[in-house]
């Protein structure tokens, strides 16, 4: 199980192409499993609707960012932390993604975002890899089944 950071989530959006948009296609399908939490998808939206994030013209109407985020929700694994680690990282914003990891049970933060690379995201038992690395990681884990 994954916990995917936003940036994962806008890059996907942004682009069918390349490891992001694997990602965020194989969550939909149910193919790879992931958790979220409210406070996570409260800063999915965030993101996601922030002006010119999306590109000029967006690559999605504020409509069909709803829709992205419901399929998410049906598709996730929904958990409600029960403890805070804040503040952890540099940005508060990034610990929603241990919090919900640490609730769900998922060892993997699929992230580019520099600040889990801190030291003490591993002594909670917690991975963060790139999004390409996670590509890797899943095509590999595929073909051994």
């Amino acid at each position: 199980m994954i916990v995917a950071d936003a940036n994962v989530i806008l890059r996907g959006i942004r682009s069918r192409e390349g490891a992001s948009g694997f990602i965020l296609r194989e969550m939909l399908l149910g193919s790879i499993p992931f958790a979220l939490s409210p406070a996570v998808v409260l800063e999915y939206e965030d993101v996601l609707k922030r002006p010119g994030l999306l590109g000029t013209p967006p690559t999605a109407s504020t409509e069909q960012i709803d829709v992205i985020l419901d399929a998410l929700c049906a598709a996730a694994n929904i958990v409600s932390p029960w403890y805070r680690y804040r503040p952890f990282l540099d940005d508060p914003k990034d610990d929603l993604l241990i919090e919900c990891a640490l609730a769900a049970g998922a060892r993997l933060i699929v992230t580019d975002d520099r600040h889990f690379r801190h030291p003490a995201v591993a002594r909670f038992g917690l991975v963060a890899i790139s999004a390409q690395e996670f590509v890797v990681h899943h095509r590999n884990k595929r073909k051994s089944t």
